[in-house]
């Protein structure tokens, strides 16, 4: 373990939190761009369909 003195309780929760944002930042990301793809998959359809 890291030789953290008196701060290791902080020190451990302080890098826990900030993987726990940087999953959910990289989660959210992959969410919207399923998403977006799916609209513009979308569009691109209703487009080729108009010609």
């Amino acid at each position: 373990m890291l030789e953290s003195g008196k701060y290791a309780d902080l020190v451990l929760l302080s890098y826990t939190v900030s993987l726990l944002l940087l999953f959910a930042l990289v989660a959210v990301s992959l969410w919207q761009s399923v998403r977006n793809r799916k609209k513009l998959e979308d569009i691109e359809k209703r487009i080729k369909r108009h010609d």
